[in-house]
Parts: C-alpha cells; structure tokens; sequence
C-alpha cells in the first residue's frame, strides 16, 4: 500500500429511512470496510446545515489503493446497504486525499 491517505464519503437519506441508515452504517457497513487491510480508522459525523450533506464518513487509510482493493469492494456490497440503504441516499460526494 502507498502513503496514508483519507477517503471521505458525504451525502444525505431520505428521512423517512434515516433510522435504518444509522442502524446499517453503524452495525454493519463501517464494521465491514473496518475490517479490510489497509483501512486504519473509520468514523462518523452529522451536522444539521440545510444546505450540506448531513453525513459524513471519514476513512483513514494506508493508501488510496485500498479503494481499489477486492476486500473493499466485497465490503462495500455486504449486508443491507447496497440494497436497502444505498438507494435512499441522495446528494453523494466521494473525495480522496493523499497525504503530504
């Protein structure tokens, strides 16, 4: 893997599925991209601006090659969100940083 680096995801839910956003982000989503070699650290943030995403993931990794990874891949597609989650989410923004 390559040098550290952040992967941010933003975006919004519809608000009649927020709940169960909160439930599989937090039970099962960043506990499977956790678990993929190369991901340091993964956390999350709300904030309540009208006009910004309310959601924020934040991934500190070994490199941004961890995004191409086969493990991250299967990660990302487990559980509940890329079927009952993903399509309720709206007003997504991916950003990746190196580190310098």
């Amino acid at each position: 893997m390559g040098n550290h680096a952040l992967f941010l995801v933003r975006m919004d839910v519809a608000h009649d599925h927020e709940s169960t956003f909160n439930d599989v982000y937090d039970r099962e989503h960043v506990p499977n991209l956790k678990a993929v070699p190369g991901v340091r650290r993964a956390s999350r943030y709300r904030q309540s601006s009208p006009t910004e995403p309310r959601y924020l993931a934040a991934y500190e990794l070994d490199g941004l090659d961890v995004l191409e990874s086969a493990a991250w891949k299967t990660a990302g597609e487990a559980g509940r969100w890329p079927s009952g989650v993903r399509p309720h989410t709206m007003n997504r923004h991916l950003t990746r940083y190196e580190w310098v």
